[in-house]
């Protein structure tokens, strides 16, 4: 007997990839029902080349449904996965609004899967910045062990929603086909669709994703540092991190370094990473191999290259980390965790309730 699953946000850009991915799962499923706001509602997908009719997100979507997974803001999330709970549905939630919460387990599969034993009916997907950089640090940690992370991103605008896709493609049009300055493009999404100032993307590079913080460390960056204390179930390493949008529309990039508690020989390094469950190696530059967005576009995998031992520091190593920001990133990850609560028989109602209905 298979599950009845949920998809909140179906419409997205995350959404459409979660369809995709559930239609390649592993996991038993006979019934899909896909959900959005009154903007999407009646609009017609598809499942494994079956019609299935968009519903309006409410209160009482959830009768019946096993697994919630929820990709359409936190808003979202806040006001309708504790009712998806109360219906006896278990929720993989792809957004922030639950990362930080004590009763959530924050999860990616290949690090941190027993934390899924502690589920109280929502699970929390990491930024999807964060899950790649725990793919490529987690066998590190294992062998070594993990003082210090730094690092920087490189991450595409369909970070941002189909929205931003869809201005930065207007605006690479703009400049060379009509021939505008890129500095006089018109902008009103990025770098963040909340702040007050809006700035061009194409031909640019903006160092701010997420509003700033008190701290002059925007939102991005604080969940980086935070979510990798988390899953990593150790406050004391020391995380920083600095995450830059770039014109690139699919695939996160990021320059990593890391100082570890051992010394840890490189090509030791080398192949704890390529023997980690949902890691590539791609590291030869003799041969000019190194991993690239543009050929992890549609991968599950989290791509890891350019692995050197740092000039100065002993235990310091240096890396560069690719992956599909919606896939790994997003759709996937929720899948493989909901794949992984059905090995693990956890899809199951929870006992009480612990999470306010809004």
């Amino acid at each position: 007997m298979g599950y009845t699953v949920a998809i909140v946000g179906a419409t997205g850009a995350v959404g459409a990839q979660m369809i995709k991915m559930l239609e390649e799962s592993s996991l038993p499923v006979d019934k899909v029902r896909y959900l959005s706001s009154t903007r999407s509602a009646g609009k017609v997908l598809s499942f494994k080349g079956q019609e299935v009719t968009v519903e309006l997100t409410t209160e009482e979507s959830f009768s019946g449904v096993d697994i919630a997974l929820f990709s359409a803001g936190g808003s979202t999330s806040a006001k309708f996965a504790p009712y998806a709970v109360k219906a006896g549905a278990v929720v993989v939630d792809n957004t922030s609004f639950y990362r930080q919460n004590p009763n959530v387990p924050l999860i990616v599969p290949e690090v941190n899967e027993h934390a899924l034993e502690k589920h109280k009916g929502i699970i929390a997907c990491p930024n999807c910045s964060t899950i790649q950089m725990m793919v490529a640090l987690e066998p590190i940690r294992q062998k070594w062990g993990l003082e210090r992370v730094i690092v920087s991103t490189y991450q595409a605008v369909s970070g941002a929603g189909a929205n931003a896709i869809h201005e930065t493609l207007g605006q690479l049009h703009e400049a060379v086909v009509d021939g505008v300055n890129p500095k006089d493009l018109r902008a009103e999404i990025l770098p963040s669709g909340g702040d007050k100032k809006h700035y061009p993307i194409a031909f640019n590079a903006l160092a701010q994703i997420d509003v700033f913080t008190d701290n002059d460390y925007t939102y991005e960056e604080m969940k980086m540092t935070k979510e990798t204390k988390k899953i990593m179930e150790d406050d004391n390493i020391k995380v920083s991190a600095t995450c830059v949008r770039i014109p690139v529309l699919s695939g996160h990039s990021e320059s990593v370094y890391i100082e570890t508690k051992a010394v840890a020989p490189i090509a030791e390094v080398k192949e704890a990473i390529a023997n980690f469950p949902g890691a590539v190696l791609e590291d030869d530059p003799s041969q000019q191999i190194y991993p690239q967005a543009v050929n992890a576009v549609g991968h599950r995998e989290t791509f890891v290259g350019r692995i050197r031992k740092d000039l100065d520091a002993e235990k310091g190593i240096h890396m560069w980390v690719v992956a599909d920001n919606l896939l790994k990133g997003a759709a996937w990850n929720s899948v493989q965790i909901a794949e992984k609560l059905h090995e693990r028989h956890l899809v199951r109602p929870t006992e009480e309730l612990v999470f306010e209905l809004k």
